[in-house]
């Protein structure tokens, strides 16, 4: 792409990590056409919005993000992308100061896209319907932390009733492990210490190309260079035994994972067509416990769905209060136009789902600080990120707990052992580097 003057690229992103390590991509494939990134104070030539239609609420985000970046940069080129515009491509379209929208196929070509636009200055809407999306490509992307984000997956063929993301994102399918091991030497090569495993449904990898998730991960933990593994989310239904064993005994892959339960209520799992019952997610739970004592299990949990009677409610917290589970990532449930879950008659009020949410965030909280007490006065492995500034440094331990330490630049992206001093008010620990 041959230009006067270097373009310059704001990248805005909402929604998941696997976005982030999207739009990471993007900015590779406009940085080959010789458009770059701009700076803080630098005025972008072109404005890439990577869109979240999780919720409605997260449309409405999206639409004040873009037309707050069409307000602030009125003379950039402004291109739309990911979930939302490719849900709602027309609606985006509409926005004034809006030139090009690309569906979730579409986004790997914005480098073509944006050199059209370009030569012609023609508005342009180019959105493959979902059962033809295809493409996978594979992503890492760094960002300004010391972790790396890894995209195996995309798509799904799951279908939950509640659910948009298999209209969003197409089908399930993933890189192949060659094309992905690639990724996890490339960030060997740049000094990455640790990798975190993303996608739509990562336990469906390999459903398109006959491997295995496993084959993957134990791949993985032959680099050397890299020290911590991460999966950032897995279906307890494709958690398997033999995943959650090898994590054990591996050599990098953390006593860290996030399941997602939705409810704990079997008659509500039922209604949201997941594909597993309470009993299996217990026994998965147990099973990451018994094989990894220090493990930090995350769970996802949604409250006040269509069906979420006050009996149904009561059981899914008693349920979650009684796991060994230590932290919940609670959202109200979202209408999502054309899903199942509208024509489920009994509606929840928006002020009993702020209520139910408010409990379970309750729950969440109290378990996460009882988990972080019981390591207090131990000392665990934390991989140290960059600060900002003079400020207090940050890290993880290898079981997800966030510690603060004093400030040293020598021990930016390295693995230190410290010492949990005091838990703080904002589930952070104070510790000492020892």
């Amino acid at each position: 792409m041959e230009h006067e003057t270097t373009y310059r690229v704001k990248f805005e992103t909402l929604g998941c990590k696997l976005n982030f390590s999207e739009t990471a991509t993007l900015g590779k494939l406009l940085a080959e056409q010789g458009i770059v990134p701009a700076t803080e104070d630098e005025q972008p030539h072109l404005c890439v919005v990577n869109t979240c239609s999780v919720t409605d609420l997260a449309d409405r985000k999206c639409r004040q993000h873009i037309r707050s970046l069409i307000k602030r940069y009125p003379h950039a080129l402004v291109v739309v992308t990911g979930c939302y515009a490719q849900l709602k491509s027309q609606e985006i379209a509409q926005i004034p100061g809006v030139d090009i929208v690309l569906g979730s196929e579409q986004k790997l070509d914005i480098a073509t896209y944006v050199k059209q636009w370009l030569a012609d200055h023609q508005p342009t809407v180019a959105v493959t319907d979902t059962p033809k999306i295809s493409r996978f490509c594979p992503s890492c992307e760094r960002g300004d932390r010391t972790r790396y984000w890894l995209k195996v997956q995309d798509g799904c063929d799951y279908y939950c009733s509640y659910c948009t993301i298999p209209m969003a994102r197409g089908r399930s399918r993933s890189g192949t492990i060659e094309q992905l091991m690639q990724q996890v030497r490339q960030v060997a090569q740049e000094g990455g210490k640790e990798i975190v495993l993303t996608g739509v449904n990562i336990g469906d990898f390999g459903k398109n190309t006959g491997e295995r998730l496993i084959d993957l991960l134990r791949l993985m933990d032959e680099v050397q260079e890299i020290e911590r593994y991460r999966i950032s989310s897995i279906e307890p239904d494709l958690l398997t035994d033999e995943i959650i064993d090898f994590c054990a005994r591996s050599r990098a892959f953390m006593p860290h994972f996030h399941i997602p339960l939705q409810c704990g209520s079997n008659e509500v799992l039922r209604l949201m067509r997941r594909h597993y019952n309470r009993e299996l997610f217990a026994e998965k739970v147990y099973r990451c416990r018994q094989a990894m004592p220090d493990c930090f299990i995350g769970v996802d949990v949604m409250v006040g769905t269509r069906g979420e009677t006050d009996e149904f409610f009561e059981q899914s917290h008693d349920f979650i209060a009684a796991l060994p589970v230590q932290h919940l990532h609670v959202f109200p449930y979202s209408e999502r136009p054309g899903t199942y879950a509208l024509r489920i008659p009994l509606v929840v009020s928006q002020k009993t789902k702020q209520e139910r949410a408010a409990r379970m965030i309750a729950l969440s909280d109290r378990k996460q600080r009882e988990f972080i007490a019981g390591y207090l006065g131990t000392t665990r492995p934390v991989l140290m990120e960059q600060p900002h500034g003079d400020a207090t440094m940050h890290g993880f331990t290898d079981n997800y707990i966030r510690v603060n330490v004093a400030p040293d630049a020598a021990l930016v992206n390295r693995v230190v052992n410290v010492r949990l001093l005091s838990l703080n008010d904002d589930l952070t620990v104070d510790a000492q580097v020892i």
